[in-house]
């Protein structure tokens, strides 16, 4: 396939670029750095600045391509969430995003599928009960952002392209993700469940993320949003207790809900709430996991922090 990839330098970009060059596909990977040097390099992999908002230089490329994966976007734990912040993470998602979807309106030979990343703070906040892909936009910033940011890529569904939107839940992976952070506090010893640990912390493997969007690309039955997290999940504090286990190490000191909210402000809200996230449609389509259970996931995973 000719594929179009936005977002290749990021935790799960640059590890889907490597995956889609070695099945042999021909793929076109935007970036806003100018410097190319130490990304994956291959013969069927050609890198193109563009600054995420001008849809002018996406049209040749967009045209002809077979498929569009888009994963642009700031990290959303750099920092605390001041207004600024907001709306410079509301611009990096939705600005590319329609951007893309503005090359797709104007190409003469459109791609069959946009898989845009969305996550599952598209729920807000769930205490109890299973939340499928049915289940509407919950409340808060994170909730509203990832609204906007689908919505934006729904608008080549009028086009006559699949849209699949990628729920995604919090990446198990090895260095450069989320995991090693978390694992700091473990390794030294004091490591612990944040906040009343019963909130649910919807988890999954990088290795089903990247597999996932590359599923998504022939997979015709996905439309719509798709729940990426693994089928069994877990609490706040299993996760911790899994987590310490793996590294041999207690998860006995519990970071109090009042901390950090003084250390992250609104960003709090993002790891003291949760979701017991299921992936419904995954499941009905067969796809199938590689990493379906925690300690599993957690020990390949480490080896790499």
């Amino acid at each position: 396939m000719k594929i179009l990839l936005c977002g290749c330098t990021g935790f799960i970009g640059g590890r889907l670029t490597k995956e889609l060059a070695l099945e042999g596909h021909d793929i076109v990977s935007l970036t806003r750095r100018k410097d190319h040097s130490g990304f994956f390099p291959a013969k069927n992999v050609r890198y193109v600045t563009w600054d995420g908002r001008d849809a002018g230089p996406l049209l040749s490329l967009v045209d002809g391509a077979d498929a569009v994966i888009n994963l642009a976007g700031e990290s959303i734990a750099n920092g605390r969430w001041n207004e600024t912040r907001k709306k410079s993470l509301v611009s990096s998602r939705v600005g590319p995003t329609a951007a893309i979807v503005g090359a797709i309106a104007k190409a003469a030979s459109k791609p069959r599928v946009l898989v845009n990343a969305s996550a599952v703070g598209y729920y807000g906040n769930v205490d109890e009960g299973d939340v499928p892909e049915g289940r509407p936009a919950g409340e808060g910033f994170l909730a509203s952002l990832c609204a906007e940011w689908e919505s934006a890529a729904n608008k080549a569904g009028t086009l006559g392209v699949r849209v699949v939107a990628l729920r995604i839940g919090f990446v198990v992976g090895g260095k450069g993700s989320a995991l090693g952070k978390m694992a700091l506090p473990f390794r030294m010893f004091v490591g612990g469940p944040i906040g009343t640990g019963k909130q649910w912390l919807p988890w999954v493997h990088v290795s089903d993320v990247t597999g996932v969007a590359r599923y998504a690309l022939t997979a015709e039955q996905l439309r719509g949003p798709v729940n990426v997290v693994a089928p069994q999940q877990a609490r706040m504090r299993e996760f911790c207790a899994a987590l310490g286990a793996a590294l041999g190490r207690p998860s006995w000191a519990p970071v109090p809900g009042f901390v950090v909210r003084l250390l992250l402000g609104e960003l709090a809200d993002m790891v003291l709430g949760g979701q017991k996230v299921v992936p419904s449609a995954l499941l009905k389509a067969g796809y199938g996991f590689r990493y379906p259970e925690l300690p599993n996931a957690l020990d390949d995973a480490l080896k790499n922090t």
